[in-house]
């Protein structure tokens, strides 16, 4: 099953989200913070408790290859490892490239009731 995505323009908001995703019992390992730029990624993902998508989501030969991509194929294949298809992995790259912030819920059970 496809995880949850929610896109962001405001950093706070995404904080307040994760917040209320945690208090309904979301586990914050199936919490994600995505976003174009590697630091505020972190920033976002540190302040709200929340994850980034790395080495355990997507192997170590997929990071290894991360390493010599560009920016917009590495983000794609960090969305194709969670599990979104190639199609949706390029449109939501497209929505970061314009300063947007996703977040990405993959607990399934817990966060329907709060779509």
């Amino acid at each position: 099953m496809k995880p949850f995505i929610r896109e962001y323009d405001n950093d706070l908001k995404v904080k307040n989200d994760v917040m209320e995703l945690k208090g309904q019992g979301v586990m914050p390992k199936d919490i994600y913070v995505l976003s174009h730029d590697d630091e505020r990624t972190n920033r976002v993902a540190d302040n709200a408790g929340a994850n980034t998508i790395g080495l355990n989501e997507i192997g170590l030969g997929e990071a290894v290859g991360n390493l010599f991509s560009k920016k917009g194929d590495e983000l794609r294949s960090k969305l194709t490892e969670v599990g979104f298809s190639d199609l949706e992995a390029a449109a939501y790259e497209e929505k970061m490239d314009q300063g947007k912030i996703l977040l990405i819920v993959t607990d399934h059970e817990r966060v329907s009731a709060w779509k």
